[in-house]
């Protein structure tokens, strides 16, 4: 059994007192349900010489209704989300990512915000200690070399978090608080595509909330995704898609994934697909439109072309069941 190491812990009451304590000690990491970075300092991946728990600030917590949409506090959990009843009527595809995390003990301390923030995974990294010391480590923590692409100087850890893709089909928005002021930004532009530096936020900056706006009437969510056991395991892939139907046409589509690269992935050029009904012509399209955007490799115990495929297959099913009103 793996030991947690030493480390200081703070228990700021406020944002604006966590963020001046994560200034003053930029190695220093923030904790909220603790499920992810947990099990990350006990395996020895992470050592932070003090954690900053988040636990007792209440700005942080409350859904909120918000110039048509709603304002979700960072620290609500993943529990509180998927209970919500505006959002499993009006963003129901986010209902369905909240519900279908890990299993009940996890999603009642699990955070909004922590699943944002989710570490990316990979076999070659997410282990014990003397597993990766065994093997030399790799590019994403001590090593130099990333055992998926020995040849290559690039991380393919991939992201895996559920409430982003739903977020990104709805055009969510953060907001982020730093010692030097607070921004509100598109939630796609705090991730990049690279497993070590996932990640568009300042050592100081914290997400304080997201928030969703009032959707188009007719606009409907949806989310699935493939693991290998039905509960507890991250997904193997996770498809999120918004849709909109006027008569017999789809007149919007939109569509996000998570699991296939190393941050969530909307999916450019669905405007291309819209126009009529989501016939073979038209999934044979968007097959086409996925596989070209999408990077799986070998960084889960599931190859990339079973990915591939679980992808296509749950955009189609997703797809014909919104459209259909489902």
């Amino acid at each position: 059994m793996e030991y947690m190491p030493e480390f200081r812990t703070a228990r700021p009451a406020t944002m604006a007192e966590a963020v001046a304590i994560k200034a003053a000690e930029p190695g220093a990491r923030f904790l909220a349900g603790g499920t992810d970075l947990v099990p990350n300092i006990r395996r020895g991946i992470v050592a932070p010489p003090t954690v900053i728990d988040l636990a007792g600030i209440a700005e942080m917590r409350g859904i909120e209704p918000l110039a048509g949409g709603l304002r979700i506090g960072a620290a609500v959990t993943l529990a509180e989300l998927a209970a919500h009843e505006r959002v499993r009527t009006a963003y129901g595809g986010l209902a369905q990512a909240a519900g279908g995390v890990a299993a009940n003990t996890h999603r009642e301390v699990a955070t909004v915000g922590g699943n944002l923030c989710l570490d990316t995974r990979c076999v070659f990294y997410n282990q014990s200690e003397w597993w990766r010391r065994a093997n030399d480590y790799c590019l994403k923590s001590k090593g130099e070399v990333c055992h998926v692409a020995p040849k290559g100087d690039h991380c393919f850890a991939a992201f895996s978090g559920d409430l982003a893709p739903a977020l990104l089909v709805i055009g969510a928005e953060v907001e982020i608080i730093a010692p030097k002021g607070s921004r509100v930004v598109p939630l796609g532009a705090i991730y990049q595509d690279d497993g070590i530096d996932y990640l568009l936020l300042e050592a100081d900056e914290m997400i304080a909330a997201v928030r969703l706006p009032a959707l188009a009437e007719g606009f409907r969510t949806g989310y699935a995704k493939s693991h290998v056991r039905s509960a507890i395991d991250f997904p193997l892939a996770g498809v999120a898609v918004g849709l909109r139907r006027e008569g017999k046409a789809i007149a919007e589509l939109r569509i996000a994934l998570t699991g296939t690269n190393s941050m969530p992935l909307a999916i450019e050029g669905t405007e291309g697909l819209t126009g009529g009904p989501p016939d073979e012509a038209m999934l044979e399209g968007l097959d086409a439109l996925i596989g070209r955007q999408i990077q799986p490799m070998s960084s889960t115990f599931s190859p990339p072309g079973y990915r591939r495929r679980v992808v296509a297959k749950l955009t189609r099913s997703m797809i014909r069941a919104l459209y259909l009103g489902g």
